[in-house]
């Protein structure tokens, strides 16, 4: 039998992860696009359930009482399975078996968790189940600025088993409360503000089926629309599961649908008998579609947010997004195309990203503002040959009025004002760079490198807009500045320095240099530097499922442990974009024999904001394990870049080049993975190809 070629829900079904009190676990999240939430350390209880604008915070509620006793407090471990779709976990506790399914239902601004508890004993006995209540729900009327979304100090209203919780401003409301298996109000028998609990028989071997259901609101009329979709959704809790399938199946198999009508483009299909590459592959696929917000509450329509489901619930960060660039330029050009003139009319200058409640700016300047905006601007252009954007103008919040390909040039050189006696740009401290390498910061590789292609990709722009002088110009600078970048390579490590503005040089073994240097001017380096940078992270980065951000035997090493840049695991798109300058620096082998490891670690759902490397926790079942929340981490479970692992598929693997006049090119090396694989219905301009054993055909 043929592989699959389109993705399920059950695909992407994880691994069993088993979470003991106070381990390293970060729980799972859901979502149906309009609400997230996340599982908690419990069997049933639920935490960070958010509508925008309604918003609970991080505030944990349906924590699980048995026996009249605080669940966790047994101590038993709870085994959890994630799936786009819902959250499943188990427990036993003096022999009460509990299983529990969690859904964000499709359409609803809330969750659902389907409870089932089973006497294992060999005599009846009572069942005493309780949820235990919280609520601080709240409508701020300010933008969402922060990590963690608003949220207020609630009075909880006891109405049989119902709790309503509301602030003191009465912005919002939030309803929850059990119900049996026939979808009435449990009978109460705590009738507290803090506790809702069901007491009934249960014979030996016998389950009651429950259900507790979660649901928030703002607005005129918002109690009675709360309390409406409460009840349409414990009429059916079943249904309500089935319901949430149906809806991720569908627009997994949108995702590689052309002309489907979920999405403005689609992706290509994979055909490929290694499992490894269609596994990453799809977890890119999958880890973006995760991100999408369809909720009328955006003043942008369509988004795709950054982190979830814990912090920065509204924001999308222009660097992450960027991350993905293949990804949505692919899937939805239109959504993305409004983004970059929405970025275009903000000040890049100033901010990391913007919220989408106000589509105001959010955060502090990230050095990677210019590069990632003009990687956006290139895929686009290169995808969908949408030249008239080139011509569209926009205005910044300076005033200044220009046509997107004048910004684009703009960028190009944007560098120039950060320009130091070196010649190279200084790219600021540390919040304007990785946050948590103290180090990496002034004249950093990377970004000056990424000058030299953001001025040759501005040169292919303005020679296709008939501007030939200018573009001669831009490659110009972009040559006498590639020296002055590879001055900060220390010759014989693989790795370069960082300048300081008193002219010193730090080294810094850090894999943004490699990926970024990697997948930007690879084919300008010396044949022995390229050997070198490879060796280099495959000796001090590269770990069997994962990798180091930061090598441990930098001198920065022992500075943070937050694991998305530092030596204890990586950000999700640093071992994709890793993998895809290896690739470019002629070492293809240290990229595809790495993909079994990598491909265990799509075993805990979409990627996470960084995930361990097996020397800092051990693997789950194989895979690196997703880094918790909690200080000194402060790691969301799920990030947007999850796109960059669909790029090393689509643009290293297979090759896939596009020109601006939409010329698709195809080389690679899939040749040396799968000889028969093969990409199916790529949409480029309009125009559908295949492509295998490097070579495009045209439809």
């Amino acid at each position: 039998m043929s592989p699959r070629t389109i993705p399920t829900v059950e695909d992407f079904t994880s691994a069993v992860v088993v979470d003991r009190f106070d381990d390293m676990i970060n729980p799972p999240g859901l979502t149906n696009h309009l609400a997230t939430a996340q599982v908690d350390h419990d069997v049933l209880a639920v935490r960070s359930l958010n509508v925008p604008p309604v918003s609970q915070g991080d505030c944990i509620t349906g924590q699980l009482y048995l026996g009249g006793r605080l669940a966790r407090s047994y101590g038993e471990p709870v085994e959890v399975v994630w799936r786009p779709d819902q959250v499943r976990r188990r427990t036993t506790i003096d022999d009460w078996v509990v299983e529990t399914t969690t859904v964000c239902p499709p359409g609803e601004a809330g969750v659902v968790v389907q409870i089932g508890a089973t006497n294992a004993a060999a005599v009846a006995r009572e069942l005493r189940l309780g949820a235990w209540i919280d609520s601080t729900v709240t409508r701020s009327p300010e933008p969402w600025l922060a990590a963690p979304p608003p949220q207020a100090a609630n009075e909880v209203r006891v109405d049989g088993a119902r709790r309503t919780g509301r602030p003191a401003d009465r912005s919002a409301v939030s309803l929850q409360g059990l119900v049996d298996g026939s979808g009435r109000d449990v009978r109460d028998a705590a009738g507290t503000p803090r506790l809702v609990e069901v007491r009934q028989e249960v014979g030996p071997g016998e389950a009651c089926t429950l259900g507790y259901l979660h649901m928030v609101g703002a607005g005129p009329g918002a109690e009675a629309e709360v309390r409406a979709a409460y009840e349409r959704v414990a009429a059916d809790v079943p249904g309500a599961v089935a319901a949430s399938r149906v809806a991720w199946d569908a627009s997994l198999a949108a995702m590689f649908t052309p002309g489907n009508e979920e999405f403005g483009g689609s992706l290509p299909v994979l055909e490929t008998s290694n499992d490894a590459l269609r596994t990453l592959y799809w977890w890119g696929a999958m880890g973006v579609l995760w991100f999408r917000r369809d909720n009328p509450a955006s003043v942008l329509g369509r988004t795709y947010d950054t982190l979830m489901p814990r912090y920065w619930q509204t924001t999308t960060f222009i660097w992450d997004y960027s991350l993905s660039s293949m990804v949505h330029a692919l899937l939805d050009p239109g959504v993305m195309r409004r983004q970059i003139a929405h970025w275009v009319g903000l000040d890049i200058d100033e901010h990391f990203g913007t919220e989408w409640l106000t589509g105001g700016p959010v955060g502090n300047w990230y050095s990677v503002n210019h590069y990632a905006m003009t990687r956006l601007v290139n895929d686009y252009l290169r995808l969908h040959g949408d030249h008239a954007f080139l011509r569209e103008e926009l205005t910044t919040p300076s005033g200044q009025t220009r046509s997107l390909g004048d910004h684009v040039r703009y960028w190009a050189r944007a560098w120039h004002r950060l320009r130091s006696a070196s010649g190279l740009a200084d790219y600021g401290e540390i919040d304007n760079l990785l946050e948590c390498v103290s180090t990496y910061v002034h004249e950093v590789a990377s970004l000056n490198a990424a000058n030299v292609w953001c001025l040759r990709t501005a040169a292919e722009i303005s020679a296709a807009q008939g501007q030939g002088d200018v573009a001669a110009d831009l490659v110009a600078e972009a040559e006498e500045l590639l020296p002055l970048v590879n001055a900060l390579y220390l010759p014989g490590s693989g790795y370069f320095r960082a300048r300081q503005p008193d002219g010193t040089l730090v080294e810094t073994r850090h894999c943004y240099d490699f990926s970024t240097v990697g997948t930007t001017i690879a084919a300008d380096l010396p044949e022995q530097q390229r050997d070198e940078m490879v060796r280099f992270f495959v000796e001090e980065l590269r770990t069997p499922s994962w990798m180091r951000a930061l090598s441990p035997w930098d001198e920065n090493a022992g500075y943070s442990l937050r694991a998305d840049h530092q030596w204890n695991g990586a950000y999700p798109a640093w071992p994709a974009d890793s993998a895809r300058a290896a690739i470019a620096l002629g070492h293809p082998r240290v990229a595809l024999e790495w993909l079994d490891g990598l491909a265990r670690t799509t075993n805990q759902g979409p990627p996470g904001q960084a995930h361990f490397v097996e020397e800092a926790a051990s693997p789950i079942d194989g895979g690196a394990r997703k880094t918790p929340p909690q200080l000194p981490y402060l790691i969301d479970w799920s990030c947007s870049s999850a796109g960059a692992w669909c790029e090393l598929v689509i643009g290293s693997i297979f090759g896939v080049e596009v020109s601006l006049d939409g010329e698709v090119r195809a080389g690679g090396c899939i040749d040396e993975l799968d000889a028969r694989a093969r990409l199916t219905n790529l949409v480029v301009q309009g125009r559908t190809y295949d492509v295998a054993g490097g070579e495009v055909l045209p439809h």
